[in-house]
């Protein structure tokens, strides 16, 4: 059956919804002066897609017909959905007519393996070549980089793309041979391993060479599948770190398992472990921000992440003997371990400390969420909360959980008074 662009862009879009390592953290790309467009750093604007992540790039697929037959994924081949493949003009018209009404600020493209890896690839290399070379497109360009595809096909995407993608699926390869046994571990680390190394050796190279070519110069991100598969979240942040450690990752994007498909292989979940894919957001930003080990957040007695608490805030309670800190005199890294503390407002502390002394009550103008942060810190020797609480760990928690539940029941009150 014929499809014009407009059909295929219904499909097409919708079959993208579930990949959620959609960034748009901006690029240093060099834009031509003549061409169209910017991929400047927080350059892109946002919007609301309709499952309520926000989004600000144009988001679909290439094809969404697949030769494979992964159990999680929408697309796989043995689902009976509507299928459409884009040509690579389509793509770039869609991507510059959507700009130009400002819908727009770049583009995200990915695609179903829909006739071999490298057929694949290449077409989502020629989007990017076209829109950059051709049209001059100076926006934001994410492409997925096929696991299996020729070397060479993933090395043009890099130069044409801001940033290259590389969904490592699952937690373990057990996993991966169970729901996707048409991808092997070895497959998809080898296009991640390539465009870490050509990261590299690419800045070095622009260092020597001002106008050497960009190479994925906003770096390059990975999507884990949470919850279709029984490992715990150490396993997760061990493989997290060792991402980060290895390849240089920029970001690695959580997706509670939706369960859209029925499988034997697959869980009974009535619905997606949203709270277990916030936890994970939140035990990684302390991994990439604050300072944090993956076996410091959780341990083999405890593989899990708390329901009741964030990661660092659990870690607290966890380590008493840490605390309390004292604002006056405590370093930079040890501020960012208390619950409430940001790196700003840790920032702020240490410049404003040089110059006055802090009172528990300046904390809050300068940024620190004082409800939780008050049980970890002292002042001037001053301690933060009531004295009943200093070395109670147990009265801490059950005032964290008591404050926890009267904020939830304030916002029904809000939402529904």
């Amino acid at each position: 059956m014929f499809l014009n662009t407009a059909q295929k862009l219904d499909i097409l879009a919708a079959s993208a919804k579930y990949d959620v390592s959609c960034s748009s953290s901006g690029s240093r790309r060099r834009g031509s002066p003549s061409g169209i467009g910017s991929a400047a750093v927080a350059g892109c604007c946002h919007s609301w897609s309709e499952d309520g992540r926000c989004i600000s790039l144009l988001k679909i697929l290439f094809s969404n017909v697949c030769i494979y037959d992964c159990a999680f994924c929408l697309n796989r081949r043995s689902n009976d959905i509507p299928r459409a493949t884009f040509t690579v003009d389509e793509v770039a018209e869609l991507t510059l007519e959507f700009y130009k009404r400002n819908y727009i600020e770049g583009l995200f493209l990915s695609s179903g393996i829909w006739r071999s890896p490298d057929d694949t690839m290449e077409c989502l290399a020629k989007v990017a070549e076209t829109l950059r070379f051709r049209h001059r497109f100076n926006g934001y360009i994410h492409l997925k980089a096929i696991p299996g595809a020729d070397p060479n096909l993933i090395r043009r995407a890099g130069l044409a793309a801001d940033r290259l993608s590389v969904n490592i699926e699952l937690p373990t390869e057990k996993s991966l041979k169970l729901l996707a046994p048409d991808k092997t571990r070895q497959a998809i680390l080898h296009p991640m391993r390539q465009i870490g190394e050509g990261i590299v050796e690419n800045r070095a190279e622009r260092k020597k060479f001002r106008k050497a070519p960009s190479f994925a110069p906003a770096g390059q991100s990975s999507q884990l599948v949470i919850g279709a598969t029984p490992e715990s979240d150490l396993q997760i942040l061990h493989l997290t770190e060792s991402l980060y450690n290895r390849f240089s990752l920029k970001r690695v994007y959580y997706s509670a398992y939706v369960p859209v498909n029925a499988d034997s292989r697959l869980p009974a979940l009535r619905q997606p472990p949203a709270l277990r894919e916030h936890r994970l957001y939140q035990a990684d930003w302390l991994m990439r921000y604050y300072g944090f080990r993956a076996e410091e957040i959780l341990t083999p007695s405890q593989p899990d992440l708390d329901e009741h608490f964030d990661p660092k805030t659990a870690w607290a309670l966890r380590h008493p003997a840490s605390f309390p800190v004292e604002i006056h005199s405590a370093g930079y890294e040890t501020l960012l371990r208390v619950p409430g503390i940001g790196v700003t407002s840790a920032k702020r502390i240490i410049a404003a400390r040089r110059y006055a002394r802090l009172a528990v009550e300046d904390l809050q103008r300068i940024g620190v969420v004082l409800k939780r942060a008050r049980f970890f810190i002292t002042c001037g020797g001053r301690y933060g909360a009531e004295p009943k609480f200093n070395h109670s760990p147990e009265r801490v928690r059950r005032e964290l959980l008591t404050g926890s539940k009267r904020a939830s029941d304030a916002n029904q009150l809000r939402l529904f008074g």
